[in-house]
């Protein structure tokens, strides 16, 4: 698989959750207006929790729009040995002698791909592995607290 199919292939991911998100803010806002809502007593908070959960919801959805456009903005294109890493890289990575890979993205943090060589990682630069990776280039290695270990990460390559 190539880049653009899998930067197409995460949007497609984040569509999908968007269509989600939306659908939940839409139905918990028409649950926070609904009659049966209404407050029984004055200890009687159900519409004020529904309506706090359904703008979250519908923050959670404008996120998600934000970074599809983001998303659609980064050109696939491949990196040099020695350029520094940015949005868009899909980087192979020594972790303390465990091979793994990562795209970095401006959205969908957390999210795994696959493709013919296995399981990809979606990081974006605003996450600790993130943070760690841009700017650096093939071969650099950095270290990163990883549920409270430290862990020697090094750059293998990345495209």
């Amino acid at each position: 698989m190539d880049k653009k199919s899998l930067l197409e292939k995460l949007e497609r991911a984040l569509r999908d959750e968007l269509a989600s998100a939306s659908r939940a803010a839409k139905e918990t806002a028409d649950a926070a207006n609904h009659p049966e809502a209404r407050p029984e007593n004055d200890k009687d908070t159900r519409k004020i929790e529904l309506s706090y959960l359904a703008a979250g919801q519908a923050a959670r959805a404008k996120e998600l729009e934000t970074g599809i456009a983001l998303l659609s903005q980064i050109p696939a294109r491949g990196f040099a040995a020695d350029e520094p890493l940015a949005v868009g890289a899909l980087v192979e990575l020594d972790v303390d002698g465990k091979a793994q890979r990562v795209l970095l993205s401006p959205a969908g943090g957390g999210l795994k791909l696959s493709d013919e060589h296995g399981e990809i990682n979606v990081v974006t630069p605003s996450s600790p592995l993130g943070r760690g990776i841009t700017g650096k280039s093939a071969g650099d290695a950095f270290e990163l607290a990883i549920a409270g270990q430290r862990r020697e990460v090094t750059i293998v390559r990345a495209e």
